[in-house]
């Protein structure tokens, strides 16, 4: 029941949906009393404006990615049992059909964690994900574990949990898949602007982690003041990050998390 309410109001809280909501709301509302249905119409509009043309996306990104700031070296050192990936980077309804491995923009989870996989030949390497759609979908683990297999790392490295529907069963989960020791540390690699959510649910889970932040999409402060390419680019990434935000404060409110704003 938590996974559903908390996509459909994922849904309707990202800005993109509440601004068309709005002005359907303002159309509707013209029939019965024209002189209030200005409001909702010019509100939704607004909306678009600022979310679409404002750098607005990246404003609301870029605390969520400093967070956990880039890591340096790029290769982790010292003690680790082994390398968690979130999924999110796999298509699985493309990959059902078409075969092989569709990836999407968050590929590099995937290829990052493939690299520090094939630098450090003693780690395991295990990825957590399984359909988080609510109407259906296929999930790809089997396309996932062929591909790692296919780039050199050994097939009883490579773990798979393919139950988890959302970043809090990934913890979960993974957890119980795991055969845990006392001095296990775990290296979390996921999107940078999705790291304090993981970071909070993996805790609140009892895992050790050390953050390995990938998948960056703004470059420093000054993207405060970079434009969006197009009114769906900025539209996009504003969506991204309210649910980002939103979903933070959610599981803190109902106990998937160790904080708000998990810190290093």
């Amino acid at each position: 029941m938590f996974h559903a309410v908390s996509k459909i109001v994922s849904f309707f809280a990202q800005p993109s949906s509440l601004a068309v909501l709005l002005i359907a709301a303002g159309f509707m509302l013209y029939r019965f009393r024209p002189s209030a249905a200005r409001w909702p119409i010019a509100l939704g509009f607004s909306w678009l404006a600022v979310a679409g043309f404002l750098p607005l996306g990246n404003a609301l990104v870029l605390p969520l990615e400093q967070r956990f700031e880039q890591r340096q070296p790029l290769l982790p050192d010292g003690h680790l049992t082994g390398i968690i990936v979130l999924g999110g980077f796999e298509d699985g309804w493309v990959t059902s059909n078409r075969g092989g491995l569709a990836i999407n923009e968050s590929a590099e989870r995937l290829t990052e964690a493939v690299r520090i996989a094939r630098q450090r030949p003693e780690l395991k390497i295990v990825f957590t994900g399984g359909v988080g759609d609510l109407f259906g979908g296929f999930e790809a683990s089997e396309a996932i574990r062929q591909y790692v297999v296919d780039t050199g790392i050994a097939p009883e490295r490579v773990i798979i949990e393919n139950g988890s529907r959302d970043t809090y069963e990934n913890a979960v989960l993974t957890r119980q898949t795991l055969n845990l020791a006392p001095d296990d540390r775990w290296l979390l690699v996921t999107s940078a602007y999705h790291m304090p959510r993981a970071v909070g649910a993996f805790r609140q889970a009892g895992l050790n982690i050390s953050p390995f932040p990938v998948d960056f999409r703004t470059r420093d402060a000054g993207d405060i003041l970079r434009f969006p390419i197009s009114v769906a680019a900025g539209l996009q990434r504003a969506d991204l990050a309210v649910r980002e935000w939103i979903g933070l404060v959610v599981y803190r409110v109902a106990g998937r998390s160790s904080a708000v704003f998990p810190a290093p």
